[in-house]
C-alpha cells in the first residue's frame, strides 16, 4: 500500500511494508531451531539471524537469492569547508576503482557471488555509460549546507525516487547498501545529531582519518550547519538539509526494498543515516534490517543505539562502500542453511538432554 507523506508543500509518495510479526510463525520458526542437533541456543545469535530472515521471508527454509549490492555515489558541497582528509575528486576516482574491481568492496563481494550495481547519484564528474554503472545523477553534487539546505525538496524526492525505481529493477530477495562520497560522515553526522537530539560533538568522528585538531574544526562546522537550519525537525526536512544525493537514493532504496520484503543489510554509519531517515518515515522497514557492523567511527555506536539495532561484527572497520555487509554476508547464508538443511533430533535419530527426574 501506498501513502502520502510530505513537508512544506511537498508531496512524496513513500512504500508502506507490512508489519511482519506473526507470533504463531515465529513460535514455529523457534520450535524448529530448538528442535536442531545441538544444545538449546547452542548457536547463539546465528540462531536469532536465522529466525530474523525466515520472518523476512516468510519461509522456514529460507534462501537468499542472487545478492544486490547497491553501491551509491555522490559528492557533497561541505566537503569544500575542509571537513575530510581528502579531496572531493576521491569520490569519482573511487567510482572507476569500483568499477575496475579493485576497492576492497569489489575483491569481498567476487569472493561471495554479490552482483554490486554503483550508482551516480550526483558525483561531480560525468561517467562513459558501461557495465555495472546506473547514472541516476540528480545533481553534480550537492549545495554547501553552510549557505543553504543540501538538497531543494523536488532534488531530495527525485534521490528518493531513483532509489525506488532502481529496487524495483533488480532480481533477488536480498539488498546491500554501500556508499562513496568524500563529505558524507559530516551529512550523517549533522542527521545523527538532528534527528537523535544528542550533541554533534558526540556524532562526529575521524571520517577518513582526521587528526584531532581537524575533527575539533570539523565539529564546529557541523554546529554552524546545525544552527543554519534550526528549523529543519521532519525527517524528509533533514534529509533535504543535511544529506547528500547517494544518502537519499539509499533510502529510497531501503523504503523500496522493505515494502519488497527483501533482506536489507545495512553496512556502516553512512548507510546507518540513510536507513535513520527511512524508519522514521516507516518504522516497520526495520523489521527487514540486518545491521552488518559496528563501524569506527564514532557516531556508529549512537546510530545504532537509536536504530535499537545490534550488529553481527565489531572488526573496527570505517571504510564504507558496503565492505561490511559483504564481509558480514557469509554468516546470513549460513544462518539460512542451519535453518533449513540441519537435522533434527528426531530425524537423525541423536537422543535429546535428558530432564532431571523430579526430586
Amino acid at each position: 500500500m501506498l501513502s502520502m507523506l510530505g513537508d512544506k508543500g511537498a508531496d512524496m509518495t513513500i512504500p508502506a511494508p507490512s508489519d511482519l510479526r506473526n507470533d504463531a510463525f515465529a513460535a514455529a520458526l523457534q520450535r524448529k531451531l530448538d528442535g536442531k542437533t545441538k544444545p538449546l541456543g547452542s548457536l547463539g545469535r546465528l540462531e536469532d539471524l536465522a529466525l530474523r530472515i525466515g520472518l523476512i521471508l516468510k519461509s522456514d527454509a529460507p534462501v537468499l537469492r542472487q545478492p544486490q549490492l547497491v553501491l551509491c555515489a555522490g559528492d557533497h558541497g561541505v566537503a569544500a569547508r575542509g571537513v575530510s582528509a581528502y579531496p572531493s575528486d576521491v569520490t569519482w576516482q573511487m567510482v572507476e576503482n569500483f568499477l575496475a574491481g579493485g576497492a576492497a568492496v569489489s575483491v569481498l563481494a567476487r569472493q561471495h557471488g554479490i552482483r554490486v550495481t554503483v550508482v551516480d547519484c550526483g558525483v561531480r564528474h560525468e561517467f562513459p555509460p558501461r557495465a555495472g554503472l546506473r547514472i541516476l545523477k540528480v545533481a553534480p553534487g550537492t549545495a554547501d549546507a553552510l549557505e543553504g539546505p543540501a538538497m531543494t525538496p523536488a532534488q531530495r524526492d527525485a534521490a528518493l525516487r531513483n532509489g525506488m525505481e532502481l529496487v524495483r529493477g533488480l532480481p533477488g530477495n536480498a539488498l546491500l547498501l554501500g556508499e562513496m562520497g568524500i563529505g558524507n560522515t559530516s551529512a550523517a553526522s549533522l542527521m545523527l545529531s538532528r534527528l537523535s537530539g544528542r550533541d554533534i560533538a558526540d556524532c562526529t568522528g575521524a571520517g577518513t582519518g582526521l587528526d584531532p585538531a581537524s575533527v575539533a574544526r570539523k565539529t564546529g562546522i557541523l554546529r554552524r550547519v546545525l544552527a543554519r537550519h534550526s528549523a529543519a525537525r521532519a525527517p524528509l526536512e533533514v534529509l533535504a538539509a543535511f544529506g547528500g544525493f547517494e544518502i537519499a537514493t539509499m533510502a529510497g532504496a531501503a523504503l523500496q526494498a522493505a515494502a519488497e520484503d527483501r533482506v536489507i543489510v545495512v553496512d556502516g554509519f553512512i548507510a546507518g543515516s540513510a536507513v535513520l531517515v527511512a524508519a522514521r518515515l516507516r518504522p516497520l522497514v526495520l523489521q527487514r534490517c540486518v545491521f552488518a557492523h559496528r563501524s569506527g567511527e564514532r557516531g556508529h555506536g549512537l546510530m545504532l543505539d537509536e536504530l535499537e539495532a545490534r550488529p553481527l561484527l565489531d572488526l573496527g572497520m570505517r571504510l564504507g562502500e558496503g565492505s561490511g555487509a559483504a564481509l558480514a554476508w557469509p554468516l546470513l547464508v549460513s544462518a539460512c542453511a542451519v535453518l533449513r538443511e540441519m537435522a533434527s533430533f528426531e530425524s537423525a535419530g541423536v537422543s535429546r538432554r535428558e530432564e532431571p527426574a523430579d526430586r
